[in-house]
């Protein structure tokens, strides 16, 4: 039986992915748009393969085509054999069996993924049972053992949890469990990691590194985070308008890039500092300049010369639900973000930070507490007066598939706070602004025309900083507004941040786990843990010098874009964290 004739689910030998001249074409009202053109690349069994570029490249493209996902208004060309199963051609009802066991998926958008109506661990379960002769007892023991083994804290309980009672990062350690359930022979991770905390993605790299080493499982990383590429990957396959522009070894990729364009997609890669490098340039200046160089306050008080905070935070505790069942997501949390100033709020994954954010924005109420907005008390603010306060915020959340109306275009999405907050706007005075702020997001105007399915992920979260930005806000609270963004495309949406911040002095109130991100963009941070402010202060003195092991920890586990060091760093890493198991035994 030949390779492309081959039962599906069965183990095939050779590569466990082979993409042979494959092109993919989409349909759309004005004419066809070719997405992927003549790329050919294979994965080994037990290999790790990353597929780069920005984002509309056609790495998203290359995953679906691989599980035969593509859209029905999609033509694929050429060959792609998985576990040595032709994909391009074969009927979806063929294709059913290979899904799951001898290949799974990980989207992007856990949102998207998971059934809000069915239980976590029920999900995972049918997975299982999907593909294996077991018990729905023994299937739910495997299930809850997935999620601990991807990191969900008490997984027992977590597998009656409903995915929106999930935080996002937790939702996507839940797709990974459901992916790797029946250890498939190439596992596709379209962004695995988008949605994770650093210390997080550490742990699921690893993860994923011993399923391909200890069960020979080939794996293809698309991805733009390129520190998780010098983490985790074997070779790199660079995409650039449909085509590999450049492939090799991680090494060699990115630490001597033969092509162009490779070259500016690593310039554009944000850079966590070191406090060596920092220390010197401080000692440096010091010397030149003693009296320009001070320490920074560290502390959540305000000097008494401070302007008026534009947000503030006065010992806020949340807690939901009540008796045994209560969770206290919020507990005696301070903070504020002046005019101007961007604040940048980390921690892991259901540490408080986006409670802390929904807070400051009046979507949850305190449990106790102040939040002053704008100089007014959010809390005693009703009505006329509470909109016209919410008016003056802009806000991008983390997942902008669920922020965009599917049944609207991506001008009507835009438009829509202007047809809420000034209604005294004509219709052409409307699609102007829209135009315009579109413009400002790096998107050409023809965009508005387009439905938000249409775009891609890192164009639909420029669509939702379009729409935060177009009333000109006071405050911009941000929600991991550059976690679904190329590193390039990423770099200019946070320049054009800063540009808007500098001309209209809103503040910003920043949430994320990219510390390298905080680092480069934020005056100020504060660290959150467990619904806690674990420390605060100045980006500089926090993240170059922090005071706890906590901060310190969160540090250790970004990865750089470099191989050599990143692999020196994880098993620094490695050390601490078994060091500090044996301590916890002895």
């Amino acid at each position: 039986m030949s390779a492309t004739t081959k039962a599906p689910g069965r183990p095939a030998p050779g590569p466990v992915l082979a993409l042979d001249d494959l092109g993919v074409v989409f349909t759309t009202e004005t004419g066809e748009v070719p997405a992927v053109k003549g790329v050919s690349l294979q994965v080994a069994p037990g290999e790790t393969l990353a597929l780069v570029g920005e984002s509309g490249s056609g790495k998203s493209t290359i995953a679906l085509a691989a599980m035969g996902l593509l859209d029905t208004n999609a033509r694929a060309t050429g060959s792609a054999v998985v576990a040595g199963t032709q994909v391009v051609g074969t009927p979806d009802s063929a294709l059913a069996a290979l899904r799951g066991k001898s290949v799974s998926m990980v989207f992007q958008e856990p949102a998207t993924a998971l059934d809000p109506l069915t239980r976590i661990g029920r999900q995972i379960s049918e997975v299982i049972r999907n593909h294996r002769e077991v018990s729905a007892k023994e299937a739910a023991a495997e299930a809850v053992e997935l999620l601990r083994r991807v990191g969900i804290p008490d997984p027992e309980n977590r597998a009656r949890a409903y995915p929106f009672q999930l935080s996002g990062g937790q939702r996507q350690r839940v797709v990974i469990a459901m992916a790797i359930a029946n250890e498939p022979g190439l596992l596709i991770a379209d962004e695995p990691t988008t949605a994770l905390d650093v210390t997080v993605q550490a742990e699921i790299l690893d993860l994923l590194r011993r399923l391909a080493v200890d069960t020979g499982t080939g794996v293809l990383l698309v991805t733009h985070n390129m520190g998780v590429v010098a983490d985790f990957v074997d070779r790199v396959a660079v995409m650039y308008r449909g085509e590999i522009v450049e492939t090799g070894p991680v090494e060699d990729v990115l630490l001597r890039p033969g092509h162009d364009y490779t070259r500016r997609l690593l310039a554009a890669v944000p850079r966590l500092s070191v406090a060596e490098a920092v220390a010197e340039e401080r000692a440096e200046a010091a010397q030149r300049k003693p009296e320009a160089v001070r320490d920074e306050p560290t502390s959540s008080a305000r000097t008494p010369e401070a302007p008026a905070p534009v947000a503030e935070l006065t010992d806020i505790s949340v807690v939901f639900g009540r008796g045994k069942a209560a969770v206290r997501a919020l507990d005696g949390v301070s903070l504020h973000v002046g005019p101007g100033e961007t604040l940048g709020l980390v921690g892991e994954s259901g540490s408080g930070k986006s409670t802390a954010a929904r807070v400051a924005l009046g979507l949850i109420p305190p449990t106790s507490g102040t939040v002053t907005l704008f100089g007014s008390d959010l809390g005693r603010t009703k009505g006329r007066a509470r909109r016209a306060l919410r008016s003056g915020i802009g806000v991008v959340l983390q997942d902008p598939v669920a922020s965009l109306d599917a049944r609207m275009t991506v001008g009507e999405c835009v438009a829509e706070p202007l047809r809420v907050h000034q209604r005294e706007l004509s219709a052409k005075d409307r699609q102007a602004k829209v135009a315009a702020v579109l413009e400002r997001v790096r998107l050409p105007r023809e965009v508005a025309r387009r439905a938000p399915r249409e775009l891609s992920g890192g164009q639909r979260q420029r669509v939702s900083l379009a729409r935060a930005l177009v009333l000109e806000p006071r405050l911009l609270v941000a929600d991991e507004p550059t976690s679904a963004l190329d590193v390039s495309v990423q770099e200019a949406v946070l320049d054009v941040i800063t540009e808007l911040q500098e001309e209209l002095g809103f503040a910003c109130l920043f949430v994320s786990h990219d510390l390298a991100v905080v680092q480069h963009f934020a005056q100020r941070v504060v660290v959150m843990r467990a619904g806690r402010v674990e420390e605060q202060g100045s980006t500089g003195t926090t993240l170059l010098h922090p005071e706890t092991d906590y901060t310190r920890r969160l540090l250790a586990a970004v990865p750089v874009p470099d191989p050599a060091v990143q692999r020196a760093r994880r098993a620094d890493r490695l050390a601490t964290l078994a060091a500090g198991r044996s301590e916890a035994q002895a």
